[in-house]
């Protein structure tokens, strides 16, 4: 097919922008009830998890957050796989309806006291449907969203998409903490902490109504037409010696990479900043939503330069910037404790980094694979790399802190996870921009 004719499948600017709203408003939502749940692990674990020791109780509530991490692979082969059969739109309707409705449902389970064993069961269950439909969305509405993005400029169009995951952490974050303000200790833990799972009914019905008018991807319509659907896109996937390599280069360099630099980012640096710097919780909240918010243009200013220059290049100097200087931010962190401008400056830099790997992301999802089996060679090694990578990553720095008795040893773990990245990136990642997604 021509480049004339491919262009002239794509929506037109103004019906993009729907699709873009559309698109990264369902993605948002995937996060904000994803995230929610983790930003409630505290008060969940007496709630259905009740034991003599707190602790006990918080790992069993993390761990039940943790199982929604390690299923997303699963519901990335399931639902990517079925968005190569039936096509891109039925699965976005799907995942979103899936999540807000496990989510909402959280918000009216009875406690331990109430039904005893059966509340965490219960909870598992919904936290397990939660982690199956973010395996099928996230990935799956990058491919949707490249796919309606046309030929030029696809890196800052899809990059707003990156957005969503910061936005879902703020939103989540903020809306607790004004329930925990306005609420007493009683009364939140009474019922208080039901209402961001019942807000999430209200943003699941504007989603829903959102996709409904949705149309199918270009693309997807173009293989329709000549009936080029694969019929096991995940087999022809793992039989293709090409298409096995770029799912591994997406695994490691991209996914992982981003996975690995989201965590150190905007997890680590906050508890590195309130166990070790020791500063004030509220204050270490506030330069968490500054680095927060100053990652949101720098991700599009990224999206927009790999426009320019190349997806390559930018991702590169994202991992390289990275496995440099990740140890000196946190020994800078660790020593200047009184300058609150520096620590800002440090965590903005950190952002930055973040930007170049996650800025171009959405497209290079799409852009490596072939159109009739690109759902689910995108989404699988992507949700693999963000639940198990990412998800294990805490747990890792963690230990291996431990092992050294030291505060920053751990964090040659995503250094030389980052610095090997980056190598075989230069050495095997292809160059995406000019990519036709027809072919």
């Amino acid at each position: 097919m021509t480049a004339t004719h491919a262009s002239e499948t794509q929506s037109p600017s103004r019906s993009y922008r729907k699709v873009a709203i559309a698109a990264c408003f369902g993605t948002f939502l995937e996060w904000y009830d994803f995230l929610t749940f983790a930003t409630l692990a505290v008060v969940f674990g007496p709630l259905f998890f009740p034991s003599s020791d707190p602790s006990t109780a918080l790992l069993a509530s993390l761990a039940t957050f943790g199982v929604g991490m390690v299923v997303r692979p699963i519901g990335a082969a399931i639902f990517g796989s079925i968005g190569d059969r039936i096509g891109r739109r039925p699965v976005f309707i799907i995942t979103i309806s899936l999540m807000g409705i496990a989510t909402v449902c959280v918000g009216f389970l009875p406690t331990y006291a109430q039904v005893g064993i059966w509340a965490p069961i219960l909870l598992v269950s919904l936290r397990l449907l939660q982690g199956l439909s973010a395996g099928g969305e996230i990935g799956g509405s990058a491919v949707y969203l490249t796919e309606h993005a046309g030929d030029s400029n696809r890196g800052f169009k899809t990059s707003f998409l990156q957005l969503m995951g910061p936005l879902g952490i703020l939103v989540s974050t903020l809306q607790i903490a004004l329930l925990q303000t306005y609420l007493t200790q009683e009364e939140f833990l009474s019922w208080g902490w039901r209402v961001p799972f019942w807000v999430s009914l209200i943003l699941l019905l504007i989603a829903f109504k959102a996709r409904m008018a949705l149309e199918e991807t270009p693309i997807y319509l173009q293989l329709s037409k000549t009936e080029a659907q694969s019929k096991s896109p995940l087999r022809d996937n793992l039989k293709d010696p090409e298409t096995r390599k770029r799912m591994f280069l997406l695994f490691f360099c991209i996914s992982a990479g981003g996975a690995v630099l989201f965590f150190c980012v905007q997890v680590y640096t906050a508890i590195f900043l309130k166990t070790t710097v020791k500063l004030a919780p509220q204050l270490v909240d506030q330069l968490s939503v500054f680095a927060t918010v100053s990652l949101l243009p720098l991700t599009v200013f990224a999206g927009w330069l790999s426009d320019k220059i190349g997806r390559k290049p930018v991702v590169v100097s994202g991992l390289i910037l990275g496995a440099t200087l990740i140890l000196p931010a946190f020994y800078l962190l660790q020593s200047n404790s009184g300058s609150i401008l520096l620590i800002a400056g440090v965590l903005v830099g950190l952002s930055a980094i973040l930007a170049l790997v996650v800025g171009p992301q959405t497209a290079l999802l799409a852009e490596l694979f072939p159109a009739k089996t690109r759902n689910s060679a995108a989404t699988l090694p992507h949700n693999l790399a963000a639940g198990w990578i990412g998800g294990l990553l805490p747990l890792t720095v963690t230990w291996l802190n431990q092992q050294w008795a030291s505060n920053v040893a751990g964090l040659w773990y995503p250094t030389v996870f980052l610095a090997s990245g980056a190598i075989v990136a230069i050495l095997y990642l292809p160059e995406t921009r000019r990519a036709n997604l027809l072919n």
